[in-house]
């Protein structure tokens, strides 16, 4: 049975806290929203295995349904100056050809497991075209997991066998609650939980891509209400200590009320026609390749 709640785009807006460095130059005052000038694309919807999962012999992984078939979750934002990702899963390459992206100019981490930064390398082919480093924004615990893990692309140019041999990288500090722009968007980070991990979600204007959550502060939760769209963890239906089951995603929901919600980072526990036909008809399962407006936020 299709169950059913009350939604509401609401008038609260989103107020920059304290300040920041030089790369947040967003002041302390509220933030009014503008016509549709971007998109957002669901590159990748599946857990840190993906779907289907190798060997896996059940109904969701055999399944003929392309919906059924989830890369790792990640966005793709075409943003009025260009294109940037948030997350970087190993199937990032795929991904974006799939999307037909031209040249992504940034990256936001939301945290450093390998389903969110092996693919980082991917980004070496434009560093290249851009002729400069390709900025990564995230927090500094995320930043020391990408140094060590690709410790390659922080070495001494002259030690690399070619100019080519490794992705030309940057990081760019951000805190919870500053707003930061990337390429003619103002970003928001908010602080969310990963089981204890503590980790970021962002939202832009009127939509927010909140992954690999189990529970988000109150405070954030004020950050997400008003929204047209909300990207959302649920991996499946029994509870997990790191991530949102269906039955809190959608207790979630009724409390931050978006216009729309998309469920991501869905595990093979999931079938994409029988989850739908079981939600409220404000949310849907996401798929790999879904696509919808952004509304900016500007001063």
């Amino acid at each position: 049975m299709r169950r059913t709640f009350s939604s509401r785009v609401g008038e609260k807006r989103v107020v920059s806290t304290g300040t920041g460095e030089s790369l947040n130059n967003q002041a302390n005052e509220p933030f009014a929203q503008t016509s549709a000038d971007g998109e957002m694309v669901v590159m990748g919807t599946g857990t840190s295995i993906g779907v289907p999962v190798v060997g896996c012999q059940c109904s969701v992984c055999l399944s003929n349904n392309p919906r059924n078939r989830r890369t790792r979750t990640g966005v793709l934002v075409r943003a009025p100056q260009g294109e940037f990702i948030i997350d970087a899963g190993p199937e990032l390459r795929l991904q974006l050809v799939r999307e037909r992206a031209t040249l992504i100019r940034a990256a936001l981490l939301t945290h450093s497991h390998a389903d969110h930064i092996m693919g980082l390398d991917d980004l070496r082919i434009f560093g290249f075209q851009l002729n400069s480093s390709v900025p990564l924004y995230c927090e500094e615990t995320v930043e020391q997991q990408v140094r060590q893990a690709f410790s390659y692309a922080f070495s001494d140019p002259a030690t690399h066998s070619h100019q080519y041999a490794a992705p030309r990288l940057r990081f760019e500090r951000i805190f919870p609650d500053i707003p930061f722009s990337v390429l003619g968007f103002n970003v928001l980070p908010i602080r969310l939980k990963h089981g204890e991990l503590p980790i970021l979600g962002f939202r832009i204007g009127n939509v927010a891509f909140c992954t690999d959550v189990s529970t988000i502060p109150a405070s954030s939760k004020e950050q997400l209400q008003g929204l047209d769209v909300l990207v959302l963890d649920t991996l499946r239906k029994e509870p997990h200590p790191t991530h949102l089951h269906l039955d809190a995603a959608l207790r979630l929901i009724e409390q931050l009320r978006p216009r729309r919600t998309y469920l991501t980072h869905m595990s093979h526990e999931l079938d994409y026609d029988d989850l739908k036909s079981s939600l409220p008809e404000n949310v849907e399962p996401a798929y790999d390749g879904l696509r919808f407006p952004i509304r900016s936020i500007q001063r």
